[in-house]
């Protein structure tokens, strides 16, 4: 039996090998303190592809804070948060999170691919318990088109009604939501993770209020880079039902929290799988976003200098004729076209010292590949110069 297993993964990959997409894991270590990254081959590279927006995956602060909470509290978390993993630091540091998006609560979660995965089949289950639900009439969820994966395989283990509506396209959300007389979640990102461009948040709030829908909303991409103080484009909307963010991105931590009233989190404490049946974050973890929460709001130069980069790349791509989308943020794709053209693309600006990777499907739609140029506040005006200047080979 495992030989005829291992038979169709081997069967499997030759097929992946033949369409030319098959994705190998690639060494890449932190350089000498020099801000770039190393190769296998000790070749440095300047990053603009990692979501390390702020560069605290680096900075002294966190790490520091990282090693120190080991010391105190272990390296590991013993358990489960229902079991043993609950400790007064995860307490406080929730507490901390809530503040700093403006809301009542918050509750860790071992990655934002799991919060998404989770979070959005509970949702849609609520009310189970004192029978207002039932499979049959669970909520029914409508979400763009371009949301992350981690919202997509959410919605599908749902299983209710998914209504995909055109990207940004609030008219036909409108409609789509019109014709719904039951329960409703509108699922969303506020920074879409491959197009680098923004949903309308208050307009969306407008439609969740006025059709009686629950709104979701995915701040991966936009805690920590956008906002006042970097707290997202969620902050002030009392319509946002629930926030969902990551700490590894900005935060340069790893992990994810959600976001809402009181009497969410404590629902999610108990009915939500992807909480209660997993191992809590390990000390170190919860260190380092202590440190970056303390970090955050103040560092407004790097935010207006990681803006101003990226809206000078999108200006240079598009002097050479190359579609950056509706890109408004510090993603900024620069869409290819062939997958082929893509991959040489991305070579040859490795060529010339600048990692920037190639995006293919199935992760974006054929015809549409591209780089994804993600802007970090490290990237100094000479290097800036210098990608500018090797954009030319494109």
């Amino acid at each position: 039996m495992k030989q005829s297993f291992d038979a169709l993964l081997r069967q499997e990959l030759a097929a992946i090998d033949a369409g030319e997409r098959r994705r190998r894991l690639r060494v890449l270590d932190n350089g000498d303190g020099d801000g770039g990254l190393r190769d296998a081959q000790g070749r440095r590279l300047v990053d603009v592809s990692s979501n390390d927006y702020l560069g605290l995956s680096q900075h002294p602060l966190p790490k520091a804070r990282a090693a120190e909470w080991a010391q105190r509290h272990g390296a590991g978390a013993p358990a489960s948060r229902l079991v043993t993993g609950t400790r007064g630091i995860t307490l406080a540091l929730e507490e901390k999170l809530a503040a700093f998006k403006g809301r009542e609560a918050a509750l860790l979660f071992s990655s934002g691919f799991q919060a998404n995965a989770t979070v959005i089949p509970a949702l849609a289950r609520l009310g189970e318990i004192v029978g207002a639900s039932d499979t049959a009439n669970r909520a029914a969820i409508f979400s763009d088109e371009l949301n992350h994966a981690s919202i997509i395989h959410g919605a599908r283990a749902a299983r209710c009604p998914v209504h995909v509506f055109r990207h940004n396209d609030l008219d036909q959300l409108d409609a789509l939501l019109g014709r719904h007389p039951g329960r409703k979640l509108i699922a969303t990102e506020s920074v879409f993770s491959m197009d680098g461009d923004r949903a309308d948040l208050a307009a969306l709030e407008g439609i969740a209020v006025r059709h009686g829908a629950m709104l979701y909303v995915d701040e991966a991409h936009a805690t920590g880079i956008l906002g006042l103080q970097g707290r997202g484009l969620s902050v002030g909307l009392a319509g946002v039902d629930v926030v969902m963010g990551t700490l590894g991105k900005a935060f340069g931590a790893f992990g994810a929290y959600v976001a809402g009233s009181r009497a969410l989190i404590d629902w999610l404490v108990n009915r939500c799988s992807g909480f209660i049946f997993t191992t809590a974050l390990p000390p170190p973890v919860l260190g380092a976003v202590d440190a970056a929460l303390e970090l955050i709001p103040g560092m407004d130069a790097e935010r207006v200098r990681v803006a101003a980069h990226a809206q000078r790349l999108r200006e240079a791509l598009s002097a050479l004729g190359i579609s950056t989308l509706e890109s408004t943020t510090q993603i900024v794709p620069a869409v290819i076209g062939a997958e082929a053209d893509t991959l040489a693309a991305a070579a040859r600006l490795e060529a010339e010292g600048f990692l920037a990777v190639a995006i293919r499907p199935p992760t974006v739609a054929p015809g549409s590949s591209r780089l994804r140029f993600a802007i970090n506040s490290e990237l100094g005006d000479a290097e800036m110069a210098r990608l500018i200047e090797a954009l030319q080979s494109l």
